[in-house]
């Protein structure tokens, strides 16, 4: 039976004005720190994450998961990046009444202070900061049993010093659950939305993410995989780097409790070459936690290589 083909059909709108707007603005990207994996136990995955269900933190890669929320639950996270740049992210979904389920998500980046030179690099004895924010709510229902939709408004803030940039964006995901072979398949579009104000005069372009996410629980296995291709439209000198930016990851389920992930990143992997030495950059790995039937933790190492390696705890609540 199809359900709420009137909240599907205003989505469908609302997307296509939105994506209009993008014609207008130049090639170079902002917001960088919207690419940035968000919780531990994605980041373990290496991003491959669109098709998790029954997490809030799966709505920061696909709004559709909204809707495989059973119970009201929350998530904080928090880790360490390189040059002690420090980030984090909050997340919360439940479902209201019979309208469908909500969400509500914060990312931010804090990269310190920094001290103030003039023209000759000559210090002035003041300081400046930097720092970015995302604030989101989502939306999530499905038109049959097994197909999810969802969307969610961002609002994006960046400030360097006394310069300030913002920007308003949409996040639109469908995702499909198959149950008996337990296959989920996934179809996004992240960060389609347009700057409000720009630091000087130049206007800037998000970083688009059209994506396309593949997960299935292996038959006699405890081993569930996941694939999710990444930045499909972005500008590539081959076809065939169309399909550079993605993601594997596969978690091992040993039990209702305790789990361990590997992921890989082949854009990252790529990315941080140095030299002829690749080292293990662009893989990840991580464990998680549940504590009796509320609490949640999870921790993610990724190594970028010679460059170092970062690292990721989440904390989450179930509510009864």
């Amino acid at each position: 039976m199809l359900r709420k083909t009137g909240h599907f059909a205003l989505l469908l709108t609302g997307f296509l004005i939105i994506n209009s707007s993008i014609l207008a603005q130049t090639d170079i990207p902002a917001f960088d720190f919207l690419n940035v994996d968000p919780s531990a136990k994605s980041s373990s995955l290496a991003g491959a994450y669109d098709t998790y269900t029954d997490d809030p933190n799966a709505m920061f890669y696909n709004p559709a998961t909204l809707s495989t929320i059973t119970n009201k639950k929350v998530s904080a996270g928090f880790g360490k990046y390189l040059l002690d740049i420090n980030f984090g992210a909050l997340s919360y979904a439940q479902k209201y009444k019979d309208i469908g389920w909500f969400g509500f998500g914060i990312k931010y980046f804090d990269y310190g202070n920094f001290d103030r030179t003039d023209e000759n690099a000559v210090p002035t004895g003041e300081t400046f900061s930097a720092n970015d924010l995302m604030v989101s709510v989502g939306f999530s229902n499905y038109i049959y049993d097994e197909i999810n939709y969802g969307i969610t408004l961002k609002y994006i803030y960046s400030g360097i010093a006394e310069y300030k940039s913002s920007a308003m964006a949409l996040d639109f995901g469908l995702l499909y659950l198959i149950p008996g072979p337990q296959i989920g398949l996934s179809f996004g579009v992240n960060n389609l939305g347009a700057q409000l104000s720009s630091y000087i005069d130049t206007k800037e372009r998000l970083p688009l993410d059209v994506r396309i996410g593949f997960s299935k629980r292996l038959e006699h296995t405890p081993v569930k995989l996941n694939v999710t291709f990444a930045k499909l439209t972005e500008s590539r000198e081959k076809f065939i780097q169309h399909i550079k930016a993605f993601s594997i990851g596969a978690e091992f389920i040993f039990s209702d409790n305790v789990s361990a992930r590997l992921g890989y990143d082949n854009e990252n992997r790529q990315d941080l070459k140095l030299g002829t030495s690749l080292g293990i950059a662009g893989f990840s790995t991580g464990l998680g936690i549940k504590f009796g039937d509320k609490y949640m933790f999870d921790y993610a190492l990724n190594s970028l290589g010679k460059v170092g390696s970062t690292h990721r705890v989440n904390i989450g609540y179930i509510f009864n």
